[in-house]
Parts: structure tokens; C-alpha cells; sequence
């Protein structure tokens, strides 16, 4: 299983929203490239950026700050938030960005998110936000009336070949990653599922990873230093 250390960037700092909260954010560092040195230091090969910004009104508002990070470290560097036409994907994609990650432009957009995987294939990849069980959009602020089995089902039908999973309700809470559901979603569908969302301690990262789950993305818990980042890493492996 791969493990995604994460970087969520505001006005070009690191921060962690609480539950997808704008009002309940922490700033952590005001140099990520910082960060994302120090999860290489750990033994990661991959990186988790969103751009928080991004997410909520669209653009590539911290693209610079994103390709600092992209130079500073040989990681593979997948981002999401704001990437809801051909010419952002392609921003990122030609900067050097390894994979970005669609989300309310997979739910309001099936054009784009055609087009997008029949230009890059698996260099696209998708963002299920679920919150009460329906996807949420527009950086978790809005909820959609699209279910996550509709939502799965349709990515297995465009192509899509990752879909990262996030169960809104336990982000940034510290509570564990809801491992039920990851279980579900991994036996009925047949596309690589990345868990995000209260990954909070070694247990969680060892239960994803027996269920032979694509990979898992560490967030607050890194923060707060609750998991080890090495020792994470080495569980997953």
C-alpha cells in the first residue's frame, strides 16, 4: 500500500481544515517545501498536495508554491482542488505534477472528466468527498445528490482508475479512518481506492493495508505526531 503524507495549502502555507471547515483552520508551516523535505527524510516516495483555495472557487491559486514543493523533492506529486477545466489539468500536468485529482468537476462535469481521462488516462484520477454518504463539492462546502455507489459506478464505467475516498465526518477529527466503508467500497469496486480521512494511528494504516487497499493519505496525524511517518511507512509497505 502506498502511503500519501499530505500538504494542504492557504495563501501558500500549510494548513489542516477541521472536518472541511475554512473557519476551523490551523497553519502549520509557512514553507511547505519544508514539509515535504522532511516526509522524503521519512522514506516517503509520494506526496498528497490540495489546494484548499483552489478547491473552493476554482484556479491554481498556489501554483507557485506547488511547484517549489515539486522542485524541492523527487516525489511523485499528486494534487486536487480547483481543477475543473482542460487547461488547469494541463498547468499542472505539464509543470511537472505526476497526477491531478478531479472532484466537483467528476460530479457536475462528465465531459471533462471523459476528455481529461482520454487525454492522460491514469495521470486523472478522481475525489469521492463523502459526507452522510453523498459526494460533496466546491472544497466539502456544498453536498450533492449523488450517492458513493452512483459516484463508483460511474468512475468504473469513464476509465477512471483512482479514486481518492475521503469520509468528510472524520477528517482532521482524530478518530480513525472508517474502515467499514473502505472495506465495502474495495470489494464491490475494481478501481484503485486511496482512503484519506482519520488516519490517525499505526492500527489504521495496518487495517487498510490488509485489506490490500491502493494506498491511504496521513494528514493531521503527521502534525500533530501522533503516527510516525517512518514507521507509517513502513506499515504500509
Amino acid at each position: 500500500m502506498i502511503l500519501f503524507p499530505a500538504i494542504d495549502l492557504f495563501e501558500g502555507k500549510a494548513v489542516r481544515l477541521y472536518k472541511g471547515d475554512y473557519s476551523r483552520m490551523t497553519v502549520y508551516s509557512d514553507h511547505p517545501e519544508e514539509i515535504a523535505k522532511d516526509f522524503a527524510a521519512c522514506g516517503a516516495a509520494h506526496v498528497h498536495l490540495v489546494d484548499l483555495e483552489g478547491a473552493r472557487s476554482g484556479g491554481t491559486p498556489n501554483l507557485e508554491t506547488v511547484l517549489k514543493i515539486r522542485e524541492s523533492v523527487g516525489l511523485f506529486c499528486e494534487i486536487g482542488g480547483g481543477i475543473r477545466s482542460m487547461e488547469t489539468v494541463e498547468r499542472y500536468l505539464t509543470a511537472g505534477l505526476d497526477r491531478v485529482i478531479l472532484g466537483t468537476a467528476a460530479v457536475a462535469d462528465e465531459g471533462f472528466l471523459r476528455e481529461a481521462v482520454k487525454e492522460f488516462g491514469g495521470r486523472i484520477a478522481t475525489g469521492a468527498d463523502l459526507r452522510d454518504g453523498m459526494i460533496a463539492v466546491k472544497g466539502w462546502t456544498e453536498k450533492s445528490t449523488v450517492t458513493a455507489e452512483a459516484f463508483f459506478e460511474k468512475m468504473e464505467e469513464t476509465g477512471v482508475e483512482t479514486v481518492i475516498c475521503t469520509d468528510i465526518s472524520r477528517d482532521g477529527a482524530m478518530r480513525g479512518t472508517n474502515r467499514e466503508m473502505y472495506r465495502m467500497l474495495k470489494d464491490r469496486f475494481r478501481v484503485n481506492i486511496t482512503a484519506s480521512g482519520g488516519v490517525s494511528s499505526l492500527e489504521d494504516v495496518e487495517s487498510l493495508r490488509a485489506m490490500d487497499l491502493y494506498g491511504a493519505i496521513i494528514g493531521k496525524a503527521y502534525y500533530t505526531g501522533d503516527i510516525d511517518l517512518k514507521k507509517a511507512i513502513e506499515v504500509a509497505r
